[in-house]
């Protein structure tokens, strides 16, 4: 089957390009690595948020990131309000970092994903999130630790 014979083709290609993208922010090729860095960002974020902020997220997103956006979520659980120890956890077991090398990878992501959403998009979702957590995300407290975060992160 060619490519033009398969429906799906163009929401994959989409789907390699943002992570294209985003690794080339990260400094790494290796797309599993990078996939679970978005996917642990999207799903962190995602939990923080109430249900019509996450939905309006996830529309922006190529069709194959969204079904990731949207695997394992109950609606009824959200928002979970973590603290930034917390949610710093939860992304660095999700994304299979350590907790030192989280942060650096949160805010690496999101200043990738700034570029590939709506302009305001992030700022959108952003508002509504605890102000330490906004700080986290923003890369602002950046500890330098992003390489180690891709040189050790184990495949999976």
């Amino acid at each position: 089957m060619s490519q033009h014979d398969d429906p799906l083709a163009p929401a994959v290609h989409t789907a390699h390009a943002w992570l294209h993208t985003i690794g080339a922010h990260l400094g790494t090729d290796d797309r599993t690595f990078v996939y679970r860095a978005v996917r642990a960002w999207l799903h962190a974020v995602r939990d923080q948020v109430e249900v019509a902020t996450a939905a309006h997220l996830a529309a922006q997103l190529p069709e194959m990131l969204r079904g990731a956006f949207y695997e394992g979520w109950v609606p009824a659980r959200v928002p979970a309000h973590h603290d930034v120890t917390s949610f710093v956890g939860a992304f660095a077991e999700e994304a299979g970092v350590s907790p030192d090398e989280a942060a650096a990878l949160a805010g690496a992501v999101t200043k990738a994903l700034s570029g590939l959403f709506s302009p305001g998009q992030l700022d959108g979702v952003f508002a509504v999130l605890p102000a330490k957590l906004r700080t986290l995300l923003s890369g602002i407290e950046l500890d330098g630790t992003l390489g180690g975060a891709i040189a050790n992160a184990p495949d999976r």
